[in-house]
């Protein structure tokens, strides 16, 4: 597992006034959680955006904190609804000995022939899966392939995941992961023409202003 590793200086200023580190660059953040008290941090927040576009929701970081090292996984991002930076991030520090439970995403592979077969399309269930397993072993994403879907009405539950070496799926067995739906086309064709009638309708365009202005919202720390 490649180690992701993002630098940190201790911080000291809290509450609004991180603005001010925000304007210079920086990204408040803390670290909590095993056998450690609260520690306040900020990170480079260009380097640390271009980390995270990288990486999956279960990957573990590796904090170097002016030269001591934590492992942790990210707990919370907090994000400017919009502009979509970052505004500040939860880190939880886990032990490399000792296992975890969290969760992780489900990604699809694979193409299902029931697509070229009838017209039909893939419901998701469940986006992700509760693992246990040490740090180390914390896989980036649970595969499930859908190769074998053949007719209407095939399914996948979590006791169909194939879980990576080291990992045991928590999460209920009989949660569903995908199934495949039939398309009704009668509804797809009311539809269509619902949409040519809405637009053939329109004569001049609508002009909706928008002039809210946002407002600051208070950091919790």
């Amino acid at each position: 597992m490649e180690k992701k590793v993002i630098k940190a200086q201790k911080r000291t200023i809290v509450g609004r006034k991180v603005n001010a580190l925000r304007r210079e660059g920086l990204l408040p953040a803390i670290i909590y959680g095993h056998n450690i008290d609260a520690l306040t941090i900020s990170l480079n927040a260009r380097d640390t955006q271009k980390i995270l576009s990288h990486v999956s929701g279960s990957t573990i970081f590796t904090i170097d904190l002016e030269g001591e090292e934590f492992s942790t996984l990210i707990r919370e991002i907090q994000r400017d609804y919009i502009k979509g930076d970052l505004l500040h991030i939860d880190f939880l520090a886990v032990s490399m000995k000792e296992k975890l439970r969290t969760g992780v995403s489900i990604t699809q592979i694979g193409e299902a022939p029931v697509l070229e077969k009838y017209p039909a399309l893939l419901v998701s269930g469940i986006e992700e899966v509760e693992v246990e397993c040490y740090p180390q072993d914390l896989p980036q994403t649970i595969e499930v392939d859908v190769s074998n879907l053949q007719e209407i009405g095939d399914s996948i539950y979590v006791k169909d995941l194939q879980a990576p070496d080291n990992v045991d799926i928590i999460t209920d067995p009989e949660e569903l992961v995908v199934v495949v739906s039939a398309v009704k086309e009668e509804v797809v064709e009311e539809e269509v023409e619902a949409v040519i009638e809405e637009a053939e309708s329109i004569s001049e365009p609508e002009i909706i202003e928008h002039g809210k202005k946002e407002e600051e919202s208070e950091e919790a720390e």
